[in-house]
């Protein structure tokens, strides 16, 4: 059986580096193509060496349809209108498109599930195969502790400009899915002042910033007299590169439609 082809977007950027060496150190696979955005200083450079991995005969390209084309699978941690054009790209050469970028607006989320009526999407605010365990553990505590109060504590680095992180989102939709209602209308941002009563039924995000910190995320279900602590630590941002590529692996032969790591862990 021959290599998986991948194709990885955003080459250049942290996570895409840890792609392109993720990306090489598997069996089973080979990165055919490295996308970055249109006048990038380092276009035409050799993703390999940027990397760390030395020459690998891939160079930056900012054209992605020859190299959608060729692939079997493209891997994605860009931004949301980059990721909505490549999903368009990814339906029309029916491959695998695994999505990590986070940040998308209702009419995005629309257009994916468009573009997944002929592609597969594996898409989710956190790769990581750990991540993935916990927003179903998350989702099965919110369902049996259902009179508990739910906080949702994450700190990142002091570059990271969203907040709540995705991956805080993602764990709050899997409490709020637990008790059989959706995430909106239910969201209650860090308290301040002398009126910040807890709401009722409310799902509590609290985010800290500081340092070097890859990723910690806290899921704190708190009752009468008792408190459980649902946790994980992103200790390298290899895990989100391992996740994504086991994504791209495990979607090809699947049927066309809009996916998430609990489906390839096989806990949906």
């Amino acid at each position: 059986m021959s290599d998986i082809r991948i194709v990885v977007a955003g080459a250049s950027g942290r996570m895409g580096r840890a792609l392109v060496r993720n990306i090489a150190e598997t069996k089973g696979c080979v990165l055919t193509g490295a996308l970055v955005r249109a006048a990038h200083p380092q276009l035409g450079e050799d993703v390999g060496r940027l990397a760390g991995l030395g020459s690998i005969s891939v160079v930056l390209s900012d054209d992605p349809l020859p190299l959608i084309a060729a692939a079997d699978a493209l891997i994605d941690f860009t931004k949301a209108p980059v990721s909505v054009a490549l999903a368009a790209l990814a339906a029309q050469a029916r491959i695998v498109h695994v999505i990590g970028t986070t940040g998308f607006s209702a009419e995005d989320e629309a257009q994916i599930r468009a573009a997944a009526r002929h592609a597969v999407i594996v898409k989710s605010g956190n790769m990581s195969l750990g991540v993935a365990l916990l927003a179903s553990l998350v989702k099965q505590a919110a369902r049996a502790l259902s009179d508990f109060d739910i906080e949702i504590l994450e700190m990142h680095h002091r570059h990271k400009v969203d907040a709540p992180s995705g991956t805080a989102l993602l764990l709050g939709e899997a409490a709020a899915a637990g008790r059989d209602t959706s995430l909106d209308g239910k969201v209650e941002h860090s308290r301040f002042g002398h009126d910040a009563k807890r709401g009722d039924g409310k799902i509590g995000f609290a985010s800290l910033r500081g340092g070097t910190v890859v990723g910690e995320h806290q899921v704190i279900l708190a009752g009468e007299h008792e408190r459980l602590t649902l946790c994980h630590v992103a200790e390298d941002r290899t895990i989100f590169a391992r996740g994504a590529v086991t994504a791209a692996l495990w979607g090809q032969g699947k049927k066309p439609g809009l996916y998430a790591m609990a489906d390839v862990l096989g806990i949906s």
